[in-house]
């Protein structure tokens, strides 16, 4: 609901107060009408920090041993999100055992004395929709050696939420928080006595948003990886549901499932996680397999991008580059600066990564992380490809604007592996110049060459690189080309200055080597990961130069040690063939 204007805003949360008040005088449900089970996995070691009084939520870290959860004054409105999301309660139940079980009941049958009557700020709908998917999951948990009056209050609420979404759902935000709110009114419809019209509605514009929201190519308007697996999983839920009930899922409905999954494993590093791109992380543990397990659709993407990505894998390894330019208008709200930004992942290790998403550590992390020079690609003079709104304009969260307009791509097989090529013209109208980037990935997987070039191609742009090597006095248009580093990876400068060696945990060594005419060095980083408690500290490698003229290149590998030879071989004999 970002780019809603104030007033609109205003009147959207007086009509939400307005209906969770009138929700609380609806009838009770009387009961499920078959035994739910749980739909999502928590996790125990969470679970365990929980029990301790250890409240991490949100990137928050509440030390409240004993206390309740709703007396704890939220840090910020993210943090009153996640525990009224109830997200929590996977994790207590991970653990399941009788301590776990009183932790969760006693903050539950709180959250129903203080909010039950539509008062909070959890009575929103998606984080109702959210909710209520986890009270239903966990139910038969929930409700083990609990009275008559505080199942009935259970029920009671259970039906009021229901009976909100049904009035509400349709002030959600387009997107994930529109598909939480209506899987959660499809779920609670179909597991409650009673309550099945009140689904009816939803599951037309359940098939609606996916005719909407879903592209052709599985994808979402926010290319952020992560949010399109939550998609997914909410459409399988809501889709079990109605199979439950035996009710036919509509086509629109199943054809989103169908053309997610593919996009899915297209977006999936070798070591089971998630790209981490605009905005997303890696995926909740066992998130992915369990959603395409359920929805048993085996279909790959032949070729092509997959929502504006690409993908070179071979045996152990894989590389996902975006390839797109970045998501416009609202869907911008989260997105980086990231154009050509690739990862690279050999077998259980990440190697190469991306800052990520800074959002839970505050607006200067999260501003930090969008930014180009946070991304595994090369930054120009200090630039990046695309900019945020300036703060004369910053509403409630920064738009992606002047970002690459243009960017042509080509995925192709090559006599010894895979050949990424493309390009963008994010610094054409700053510096005149297009970025070109082109990746071959070996047949083995054990090695990835890369070229870099920065050029100026038509009259105009030359003369707008000429105004800006006259700004510098000539003395060239400084870039850097950076590769950021997973925190496990042990990174140190050898062979004289000329190369990186990378030891991994699974005791696999890469080196990373250029072609000489850039200065290479190792510099501090920052790996952003939801769920820590402040950003990880890890090395970047960075490759500086100047652009003197109108065609720059830069030239490196990245190989497995025993790979080192034909790395360097390969460069030489560029040298000795390609003009510069």
């Amino acid at each position: 609901m970002a780019n809603r204007d104030p007033l609109d805003r205003w009147r959207t949360r007086v009509l939400n107060r307005h209906a969770a008040r009138r929700s609380a005088r609806q009838r009770a449900a009387t009961g499920f009408v078959s035994q739910p089970e749980p739909k999502t996995v928590g996790s125990f070691a969470r679970g365990r920090q929980l029990l301790a009084g250890n409240i991490i939520l949100a990137g928050h870290f509440v030390e409240a041993p004993g206390a309740d959860l709703w007396e704890i004054d939220a840090p910020d409105p993210a943090f009153d999100a996640a525990r009224h999301g109830f997200g929590w309660l996977d994790d207590l139940a991970a653990v399941g055992d009788v301590t776990a079980r009183a932790r969760a009941q006693d903050w539950l049958w709180g959250w129903i004395e203080r909010y039950g009557q539509g008062q909070g700020p959890g009575w929103t709908p998606d984080l109702t929709g959210r909710r209520l998917i986890r009270w239903i999951s966990h139910a038969i948990f929930l409700l083990r050696s609990r009275d008559a009056a505080q199942g009935a209050a259970f029920y009671r609420l259970l039906s009021a939420q229901t009976w909100f979404l049904s009035r509400r759902w349709s002030a959600a935000a387009p997107g994930l928080p529109r598909f939480e709110a209506l899987t959660g009114l499809v779920y609670a419809g179909f597991s409650l006595e009673g309550r099945e019209a009140m689904a009816d509605p939803a599951i037309t514009a359940l098939a609606r948003e996916c005719n909407l929201q879903i592209d052709g190519q599985g994808g979402l308007p926010t290319r952020n990886p992560e949010e399109l697996l939550e998609v997914f999983t909410l459409l399988t839920w809501a889709a079990g549901a109605l199979s439950d009930a035996g009710r036919t899922v509509p086509d629109a409905h199943l054809d989103a499932i169908e053309r997610i999954a593919p996009t899915l494993r297209t977006l999936r590093h070798s070591d089971g996680g998630l790209a981490r791109f605009h905005g997303g992380g890696r995926g909740a543990e066992g998130r992915l397999d369990m959603a395409l397990a359920s929805a048993a659709v085996r279909r790959r993407h032949a070729d092509g991008l997959a929502m504006g990505y690409a993908r070179l894998s071979s045996r152990r390894t894989s590389v996902l580059i975006d390839a797109a330019v970045p998501p416009a208008g609202p869907a911008s709200f989260n997105a980086h600066a990231s154009t050509l930004a690739f990862e690279l992942t050999s077998g259980r290790r990440p190697v190469i990564v991306n800052c990520g998403a800074g959002v839970a550590f505050g607006p200067d992390w999260r501003r930090a992380g969008r930014a180009t020079p946070s991304h595994s690609v090369l930054c120009l003079d200090g630039y990046s490809s695309a900019r945020l709104t300036p703060p004369a304009r910053r509403t409630a969260r920064e738009a992606l604007i002047d970002g690459p307009v243009t960017v042509p791509v080509e995925v192709s097989e090559q006599a010894d592996g895979l050949r990424f090529e493309g390009g963008h013209d994010g610094y054409v109208a700053s510096h005149g110049l297009t970025h070109a980037r082109t990746l071959d990935l070996s047949t083995d997987g054990r090695g990835l060459s890369g070229e870099d070039m920065l050029l100026a191609l038509e009259d105009g742009e030359k003369r707008r690189f000429d105004k800006a090597m006259d700004a510098v006095r000539l003395a060239g248009i400084g870039y850097d080309l950076r590769f950021h580093l997973h925190p496990d990876v042990d990174a140190a400068i050898d062979m004289g200055g000329a190369a990186v060696s990378m030891a991994l945990k699974s005791g696999e060594i890469w080196i990373f080597r250029h072609d000489g005419k850039n200065t290479l060095k190792l510099e501090p980083s920052v790996y952003l990961e939801t769920g820590r408690l402040k950003p990880r500290a890890t090395k970047q490698i960075v490759l500086s130069g100047r652009a003197m003229g109108y065609a720059t290149r830069i030239r490196w590998s990245l190989a497995k040690a025993q790979d080192t030879a034909v790395a360097v071989r390969d460069l030489a004999m560029d040298d000795l063939f390609a003009a510069d």
